[in-house]
Order: structure tokens, then C-alpha cells, then sequence
């Protein structure tokens, strides 16, 4: 493994691509964060909020893909108190086994500010069945049930004809997976991503105890559906200077988020506001820490590295004290 030369990010994050510097793609992005030219964003944010508002046939403007968490909160707010739209929220929700009381207060709680907001929920059997085949198949639970997060907006949007989406990071420029295409605000690739790519297919074949009715809601549309509802899939957090972690966190506790309190089990990640609708995801964060050797703190300090509110040295140790911690309860419970 190598390591990005700026921050703790390695090089075996799938879809990521060093430069001859040995520097990360988020990091290079972030060179170059003080020459952005903010007021041409502004204006091209502008010129999406307008399309929404013409293309507005439904009565809503845009479709806010939310859990309920930190991004998702100050997302919906921001669109609806500064941009001046009529968002519709659509949620793909946890079976009850698996959703936290945190995250259906969360959710609730998004809610009760003012949105008109669709669950979508898939069927739990099924959801349990593709959850097994991608952690046996993957060792990644969490493939199967990202194609249906990911897939849910998009489809009411066609249904709905409502063709402005938005979402909050781009992959490639938190995280470094360029396989969505973009280092922009351009978000319909976004199929395109490590995880959801090549679809529900790929989890399973036909000896298994699934048909292709029961996909559904994990298939996502296609380009050509796509193309006959014009969708146009945004990264708001392209047009922030502060889409951060923390920035997100604060603007939403603030307006009534409930993050964690187990903090003597919060040893897989440094924040307490990751992660909170449930907590299958530290056992799938472990996971990804024995195949790609990097977990949930690394994405964290990264973030921190790159708007200079941590040096690389603390990094380092808290990589090392903290990445692959997993407590035999989650794993029992998963």
C-alpha cells in the first residue's frame, strides 16, 4: 500500500488514482480550493435552482435523497430557506430490525421542520437476502442496500417527473473514487460508484431464492430513462465552501439532531455524528478495514487534514489507535 503524500488516504480505495506526486485526488482538489471562483458557482447554482423551478410540473421543485443524519439535515434546510424551492424528501428506509430509535428520531425530526417526505421500503425478506449474498459474495452487507438508497431518488423523480435531484458529496471529491466521473457538480454517473455499479445482478444468480420482480427498488434507472426525464443529478456540496463533517453536524444539531452518546463505543470512528440511523455500518466499516486496510477514521481525518484542523502526525496515530476497532456486540447484533 502507499499513502497519499498530503493526508492518511491509500491507494487502495477502489477507483482512486494518484498523480506523479503521489498525491490523492480530494487533496488536489483542495490545492486549488483557494482560486475557486465562488460567485461563478453561485451563478451556476442559479441557473439549476431555475431549471427546478421551470421544470416544476408535480408542484415540487427537486427531490432531496435524506436519511435524516447531519448532510442530509442541513441539505433540505439549505434548499428550502436559502434557495427559495419546494423539495420533495424521499428516504429509503432500514427494515426495523435494523434502524436505530436515533435514526427514526432523526428522520422524524428532519421531517417535523417543514417537508413532505416518501419512505420507500423495500421488503425486508429481500432486503435480508441480498444483505447475505453481498456480505458472502463482497464481504461489503452494505452493497445491496446502497443500490436501493441510491436507486430510490432517481426512481421517484421519473415517477414523479421531477427531474432536479439533489445529493450532497461528490464521491471523487471527498473520497477519491473517480469512477463517477465528475470532479464537479454533476452527479448522473453517480451509478457508476464503487459500490452500486453493475447493479443487483451482480449479488446474485438463479439458483438463489430471488427473481428479478423482487429487484426493484435496488435497480436504478437506466441512461436512457434518465435521458427521457432529463434528469439532472446535483452535488450540492460542490457550491459550499463548508461542506464539511463538522460544518454539517453543527448547523444540524442545532436544529434538533440527536448524535451519539455511546462514546465508550464509539471507538470505530472519531466523530459522534457518523453514521447514526444505525449500526450495522461498524461491523461493515471493519469489513472494509481487512480487505482495503482503511476504515471510517481514515475517511475522518482526511477531511480534517485537508481544511487544516489536523496535522498529519495526529492522524497518523489516531489511524492506527482507532481503524479496524469493531466491539463483538455489533457483530452479534449484525
Amino acid at each position: 500500500m502507499k499513502y497519499c503524500k498530503k493526508c492518511v488516504q491509500p491507494d487502495s480505495r477502489p477507483g482512486i488514482k494518484f498523480d506523479k506526486n503521489g498525491i490523492c485526488p480530494p487533496c488536489q482538489y483542495m490545492d486549488k480550493f483557494k482560486d475557486i471562483d465562488w460567485k461563478a458557482r453561485e451563478k451556476k447554482l442559479k441557473e439549476i435552482v431555475d431549471f427546478g423551478q421551470k421544470n416544476n410540473v408535480s408542484g415540487y421543485d427537486c427531490i432531496i435523497g435524506v436519511s435524516g443524519g447531519k448532510d442530509s439535515t442541513r441539505q433540505s434546510l439549505y434548499i428550502k430557506e436559502k434557495l427559495g424551492l419546494k423539495p420533495l424528501l424521499v428516504c429509503c428506509s432500514y427494515p426495523p430490525e435494523q434502524l436505530s430509535d436515533r435514526g427514526a428520531h432523526n428522520l422524524g425530526n428532519l421531517i417535523s421542520l417543514g417537508f413532505d417526505t416518501i419512505t420507500v421500503s423495500p421488503a425486508p425478506e429481500t432486503w435480508k437476502k441480498l444483505m447475505r449474498l453481498s456480505f458472502l459474495r463482497f464481504g461489503n452487507w452494505g452493497r445491496s442496500t446502497e443500490m436501493a438508497l441510491y436507486a430510490s431518488a432517481p426512481r421517484i423523480a421519473i415517477a414523479y417527473h421531477i427531474p432536479l435531484i439533489f445529493l450532497g458529496e461528490n464521491p471523487a471529491i471527498q473520497l477519491g473514487d473517480l469512477g463517477v466521473g465528475s470532479l464537479d457538480w454533476v452527479g448522473n454517473k453517480m451509478k457508476e460508484s464503487n459500490t452500486i455499479k453493475g447493479g443487483p445482478k451482480v449479488l446474485y444468480n438463479r439458483k438463489d431464492d430471488i427473481s428479478l420482480q423482487d429487484l426493484i427498488l435496488y435497480e436504478y434507472p437506466s441512461y436512457d430513462e434518465m435521458e427521457w426525464a432529463k434528469l439532472k443529478i446535483v452535488y450540492l456540496g460542490y457550491f459550499w465552501k463548508d461542506f464539511t463533517k463538522i460544518d454539517n453536524a453543527r448547523v444540524s444539531i442545532a436544529n434538533g439532531l440527536e448524535i451519539r452518546d455511546d462514546i465508550e463505543d464509539n471507538n470505530w470512528a472519531i466523530h459522534p455524528f457518523e453514521a447514526l440511523d444505525e449500526d450495522f455500518v461498524v461491523v461493515n466499516q471493519y469489513l472494509k478495514y481487512l480487505k482495503y486496510g482503511f476504515g471510517r477514521v481514515t475517511d475522518e481525518v482526511n477531511e480534517e487534514i485537508r481544511y487544516g484542523r489536523m496535522e498529519r502526525s495526529k492522524a497518523i496515530q489516531l489511524v492506527k489507535k482507532l481503524d479496524g476497532q469493531c466491539k463483538p456486540k455489533f457483530i452479534k447484533r449484525f
